[in-house]
């Protein structure tokens, strides 16, 4: 018998995230980490030499790359739907070019959803995406937890794992794309209180989406212990408290012919060690 498929767990609910994305955007959402990576975007798409024709975003919150129209007027949103599905409504190779960005970090089949990307570019086509992922809000969720450790003691998941640069790496290698390439951008915020963060993930759209999460309202006291450790741990000498924010940056190729590939090992024409030699007598 053939075996059965894995299937990734279900760490989030998609179509909660749904739902307060929506709101976020209805009562006014938070954009300052968006607007940073569309920026940023825009000057990384600048530098490939290369005139994209059918181009998607996908998943990009409310209308986060709304500026990449003016250089891509073609650009399709592709929106998270009401159920949060990860099945992507695209035919294969019939795209040049998919950006995301601050979207990826909330997917349950990340592997899945690179090859499903990988599968609708055409040969020689472009991801490039951004996610929030490394240590990013690791204040926040030590803080909750030594909180909820003293208070009632035991631990319920707050924060959501995120993904490290070289899982990232490694999955992009796995959905078959080429030249794969990984970095991270670290942000550091800054706020009154513990409060004041929690209000800007709320209007992010990026409050607590975890299936796990605790379903009762959190007790007072361990909400102003949480605030408590986190004034006593992460404060800086004014009395403000720091958020760290991780951007993953990824980008890979749909492999073509065209594209530059590793030597294969032993086919080197110059030697290294002769190389080093010759260096040291000059």
């Amino acid at each position: 018998m053939a075996p059965t498929p894995q299937i990734p767990p279900a760490l989030f609910d998609r179509a909660l995230l749904h739902a307060r994305q929506h709101r976020a955007q209805a009562q006014g959402a938070v954009t300052f980490l968006l607007d940073r990576v569309a920026e940023d975007m825009s000057d990384r798409l600048a530098a490939v030499m290369r005139e994209f024709r059918a181009p998607a975003d996908l998943w990009t919150p409310g209308k986060g790359l709304a500026d990449l129209h003016t250089r891509l007027p073609s650009l399709q949103h592709i929106a998270l739907d009401a159920a949060g599905a990860e099945k992507l409504p695209i035919s294969p190779e019939s795209l040049d070019l998919v950006v995301s960005a601050l979207a990826l970090q909330f997917v349950n089949d990340l592997p899945g959803v690179l090859a499903q990307i990988r599968r609708a570019l055409k040969p020689d086509g472009l991801l490039l995406a951004a996610m929030i992922g490394g240590d990013s809000l690791t204040e926040l969720r030590q803080t909750f937890a030594a909180a909820e450790a003293e208070c009632e003691g035991g631990v319920s998941p707050r924060v959501a794992p995120f993904a490290d640069l070289r899982d990232v790496g490694a999955l992009l290698q796995r959905a078959g794309f080429a030249l794969p390439v990984t970095d991270v951008d670290r942000v550091v915020v800054r706020y009154a209180n513990a409060f004041a963060l929690m209000q800007d993930l709320r209007r992010m759209g990026a409050a607590n989406v975890m299936i796990e999460r605790r379903r009762s309202p959190s007790r007072r006291a361990t909400l102003l212990r949480m605030a408590e450790i986190y004034a006593e741990r992460f404060a800086d000498a004014d009395g403000r408290i720091r958020a760290t924010f991780d951007i993953i940056w990824l980008s890979g190729w749909a492999p073509h012919a065209s594209q530059q590939q590793p030597l294969k090992p032993g086919s080197a024409k110059a030697s290294l060690a002769e190389a080093v030699k010759k260096a040291g007598k000059e």
